[in-house]
């Protein structure tokens, strides 16, 4: 198991927190993570379900779900459009 950091931005943020660690088995998908998420159900199965838009980051640059994820790596899951 890896562990990593996950943030939220923006509505996600307000729902589940700025930021927390998460386990994932080596050779994870940013996808993957996303699912394990929304396993979790309650807020995180609502919020990141996978008819809702949602941009991810992987170590501060844009990733699609297919990217691998690596040990001690920051995801960030965010609305499409934040700020104003």
């Amino acid at each position: 198991m890896m562990k990593l950091r996950v943030r939220y931005f923006a509505s996600l943020r307000e729902a589940f927190g700025a930021e927390e660690t998460v386990e994932m088995p080596a050779g994870a998908t940013l996808g993957e993570l996303r699912d394990a998420l929304i396993a979790r159900g309650g807020a995180y199965a609502e919020r990141l379900a996978r008819d809702r838009a949602l941009r991810c980051a992987l170590d501060q640059a844009m990733a699609d779900e297919a990217s691998p994820i690596h040990a001690d790596a920051e995801v960030a899951f965010f609305p499409p459009v934040t700020g104003g």
